[in-house]
């Protein structure tokens, strides 16, 4: 790859601080003359290595205190490595912190010029482009107004209007979209694909895992300022979800697999199927997705599923309007104390079309179950209202504890579903739109 298609190169990256545990350890530490070490250290970012490609939009994501702040800043020279390189090809334009590089004394147009100017535009330059700022910014007259009577959505309303009308090479954005409101945070990412259509490459750091899926072409994950992983942003998102509830991925034990001559065959009978209870057959099903993505602490499992749709068991295709019929089969290895069960459904994109819980929907039959060695049988319906496309259901068992909760068995994009087009509408859902005419008298 020529180093001219680099935008971002950073090479064994660390930032180490000095924790001083008394004020007066860092006089200690200064007449020491390195002698003797009067602070700890504290490594925020540790060896971290990546490259960003011209026009890519790359999302950084990881729990708090995972170090993707700290990165940022280094990445826009605010802070200094103490290890490692960091290379940029063009004008860098950041969104760090809330109304950063504002000055709250001065109007929304007079901190307009400023920051533009410390971004290198001149003051002609401004005056040509003032117009649109303003006008993304749709803060009306509190653009002459002192930026300390804003509120937190028009503060970020203007910062990212300035920052990402000067048409950067590189637009770092750190969490600022999740103060604005829904139709902002739309206009800002439509502002963003320019930008990409552009050449720009775009940083984001944000929680929200389907922007990270929607917007982004690769993704890093950070965690306690170590690199986990890099690349495909449904892969890293999943490698979140396992750090988000304090479990790393690991194999279920206790569960039989069956062989290839002993997998169950799917009856084409739709009420006679027979779930298994004993061993995890669920591979075995017609639709099951091989490159599921599986964890939890093996308290329980979910060893088998039925698909069917307007009774035919196993649909290899699934017509918008038939109703869906799943039947999950799980089975206790310990003691749980109202276990919850969740079904989510997204597209191929990673995007999130429905989700529901047994306690959301209140299926109190469910949650006295959970002894160590019983098995329960689980059935949902639900009419099928998606548009044509590929979509996947994730399963999953849990126990909540106030607000920790225990993943026992998590069985992500573990079913596909593929529906066939319909021409009556076009979107992700049927809504069941009614639509009338009638005549009116001139």
């Amino acid at each position: 790859m020529s180093s001219d298609d680099i935008a971002i190169r950073v090479s064994d990256l660390s930032k180490c601080y000095h924790i001083y545990e008394k004020p007066r350890d860092r006089l200690l530490q200064m007449l020491a003359r390195g002698h003797k070490q009067y602070f700890r250290e504290f490594w925020a970012l540790k060896n971290i290595s990546f490259e960003i490609r011209k026009g890519e939009t790359v999302g950084i994501i990881g729990r708090n205190g995972s170090g993707k702040s700290t990165l940022l800043q280094m990445i826009c020279g605010t802070l200094t490595p103490t290890n490692g390189s960091i290379q940029t090809n063009g004008r860098i334009a950041a969104l760090l912190e809330l109304g950063s590089g504002f000055n709250p004394e001065f109007t929304g147009r007079e901190n307009v010029y400023m920051n533009a100017a410390i971004l290198g535009l001149t003051k002609d330059e401004v005056d040509k482009r003032f117009d649109d700022i303003a006008s993304f910014a749709d803060i009306g007259q509190f653009i002459d107004q002192p930026v300390k009577k804003y509120s937190s959505g028009m503060m970020v309303r203007l910062a990212f209007s300035v920052q990402s009308q000067i048409d950067p090479d590189i637009l770092i954005v750190d969490e600022a979209l999740a103060v604005g409101d829904a139709k902002f945070q739309a206009k800002c990412f439509e502002r963003l694909r320019q930008l990409k259509e552009n050449g720009a490459s775009i940083l984001l750091v944000t929680h929200s895992s389907e922007q990270i899926v929607m917007h982004c072409s690769s993704a890093i994950l950070l965690n306690n300022g170590v690199q986990i992983e890099v690349g495909e942003p449904r892969r890293v998102v999943n490698r979140y979800m396992d750090l988000l509830f304090g479990k790393e991925k690991k194999a279920l034990e206790g569960i039989e697999r069956i062989g290839e001559s002993d997998k169950p065959s799917h009856s084409k009978d739709a009420a006679a199927y027979t779930l298994d209870h004993r061993n995890d057959v669920f591979s075995s099903r017609v639709g099951y997705n091989p490159h599921e993505y599986r964890w939890g602490d093996g308290a329980a499992s979910i060893l088998d599923f039925y698909l069917a749709a307007d009774g035919e068991p196993y649909p290899s295709v699934v017509t918008s309007g038939q109703t869906i019929l799943l039947v999950v089969s799980v089975r206790f290895h310990s003691d749980l104390l109202r276990p919850v069960l969740g079904i989510t459904i997204k597209t191929k994109e990673g995007v999130t079309v429905y989700g529901v819980n047994s306690e959301s929907l209140e299926c109190n039959e469910f949650q006295v179950f959970g002894q160590k060695g019983s098995a329960v049988e689980l059935e949902a319906s639900f009419t099928c209202t998606l548009a044509s496309g590929d979509y996947f259901v994730s399963l999953g068992i849990a126990t909540r504890h106030g607000e920790e909760i225990t993943p026992h068995d998590r069985r992500y994009d573990s079913i596909h579903i593929q529906v066939q087009p319909d021409s009556r509408f076009f979107g992700l859902v049927d809504l069941g739109l009614n639509l009338s005419a009638k005549p009116v008298l001139l």
